[in-house]
């Protein structure tokens, strides 16, 4: 295992275990933490509930580089101070109706919420992530930086057996089995691709960096945290729509109200 794949425990958190914010509660006021160099403020995506908390965590926080998950570069490069200003000019001009992703106007406060941050784009181009999941094989990914972020060396037989097993169930129990190597290498390759667009915002904007991304790839175990290097201290908020069993691999979790969604199991059944 890479000396960069581990859980960071900062010291001024030696005593908590776990924040927990319930349905209705007061959000986490980030304001009141110690110098951290990186939030990640994990989501449901299409949950606006979420997006709100993030927007306010950004106002707290005032960062000095936000990272999108769902941003490619060459997206986040069109972005201006003005395009902030106008949804309606910003969602056109990074093309988010044909992105795949749900409604701008859930994910827009953010953007509105932003100030003067310095926006990168994480995003795995679909091709990649297409050949990840065909071909499992990354060593050649993220522009020679693979090894780095540990890409080059398989998982644990148990967490690659846990990670398939959660992909089966985050698809309705529907994918051939064969497909789920693929899709954990594809998860991998996006916690990767996170972690080293983190580094870059860091270094160019001296930070906070905020990372908006969903709960999957903020864990603190095998998430994108866990691929910061030891210069980086970062702080995980897991946002979730029912109470869990067992400990949670956030720094903070909170608990909302699901979003309002058909059933996305309903077209296997």
């Amino acid at each position: 295992m890479s000396v960069l794949m581990k859980n960071y425990i900062l010291p001024f958190m030696s005593s908590l275990v776990l924040s927990v914010v319930t349905a209705g509660a007061q959000s986490p006021d980030f304001a009141a933490y110690p110098s951290v160099d990186v939030f990640f403020l994990g989501e449901v995506h299409d949950n606006p509930t979420h997006h709100e908390t993030q927007a306010q965590a950004v106002r707290e926080i005032e960062p000095g580089a936000i990272v999108f998950e769902m941003l490619v570069p060459e997206q986040a490069a069109k972005i201006t101070e003005a395009l902030l200003q106008d949804p309606v000019a910003l969602e056109a001009a990074l093309g988010w109706n044909d992105s795949g992703w749900p409604d701008f106007a859930i994910y827009y406060p953010i953007f509105a919420a932003a100030g003067r941050a310095d926006i990168y784009g994480a995003q795995v181009p679909r091709g990649a992530a297409r050949d990840a999941v065909r071909h499992g094989d990354l060593s050649g990914a993220l522009n020679g930086e693979a090894a780095l972020y540990g890409l080059t060396e398989a998982l644990p037989a148990e967490q690659q057996a846990t990670r398939e097993q959660m992909q089966m169930e985050a698809h309705c129990n529907a994918l051939p089995e064969a497909m789920l190597p693929g899709m954990v290498a594809a998860q991998r390759l996006r916690d990767a691709r996170l972690a080293q667009a983190t580094v870059q915002a860091w270094a160019e904007s001296g930070g906070p960096v905020v990372v908006i991304t969903g709960n999957g790839h903020a864990r603190t175990d095998w998430g994108a945290p866990s691929l910061l290097p030891d210069m980086l201290s970062s702080v995980s908020l897991g946002q979730l729509e029912a109470e869990p069993e067992g400990t949670q691999p956030y720094d903070i979790w909170v608990v909302t109200a699901p979003a309002d969604r058909e059933d996305p199991c309903a077209a296997f059944q």
